[in-house]
């Protein structure tokens, strides 16, 4: 009886360690997860995520997309667009980020971007006005966050005013307010 009991002892020990150590081998590989998206820019959104980029995208923090807050937007480096749109009176100033900006954390990225609203309105925007046209990516009108009522949290918008040839109707169509997601292919 007491060689079964000692049996019983050493099995128990030996699951107990292969338990342990199964559970070191997935904390350390999870460790070298998060050191890759820190490797990669892309840190753990702290606040509430206001954007979420998925699709052909080579960096991600989070299952298969890149989720961003507002902090980690505003961390890519805030700028200041003063424009006219058909929506606002007159100029407005809008402080945001370059879409390129988002670019550069996503690394390699798909040709195409189907742009998302919180009201589900889509727009494919092509991955080249990012960069060639100058997307803006606001998060400020005027010195104030837009709220969603004021077509927040993120109004995806062109530099009309710079950019008269960009001041048509498939632009304005492109600029996407209340904007919440974009998946690149």
């Amino acid at each position: 009886m007491a060689l079964l009991q000692l049996t019983w002892t050493i099995v128990m020990i030996k699951k107990r360690l292969s338990l342990t150590f199964g559970g070191l081998v997935l904390l350390a590989w999870g460790l070298v997860l998060s050191t890759a998206s820190a490797e990669a820019g892309l840190a753990t959104p702290k606040g509430a995520v206001i954007l979420r980029v998925l699709g052909d995208i080579e960096h991600t923090n989070q299952d298969a997309a890149a989720v961003f807050d507002r902090d980690m937007i505003e961390a890519l480096g805030m700028e200041t667009l003063v424009t006219t749109t058909p929506w606002t009176d007159g100029e407005v100033t809008f402080e945001g980020v370059r879409a390129t900006r988002l670019l550069e954390q996503l690394g390699e990225h798909g040709r195409h971007v189907l742009a998302r609203a919180l009201n589900d309105y889509t727009v494919e925007i092509p991955a080249d006005d990012l960069e060639a046209k100058d997307l803006f990516l606001a998060l400020k009108m005027d010195g104030r966050y837009l709220r969603v009522r004021d077509k927040g949290p993120i109004w995806a918008i062109y530099p009309f005013s710079r950019r008269p040839e960009l001041n048509t109707p498939v632009y304005h169509n492109r600029a996407i307010w209340q904007l919440q997601q974009l998946e690149f292919n």
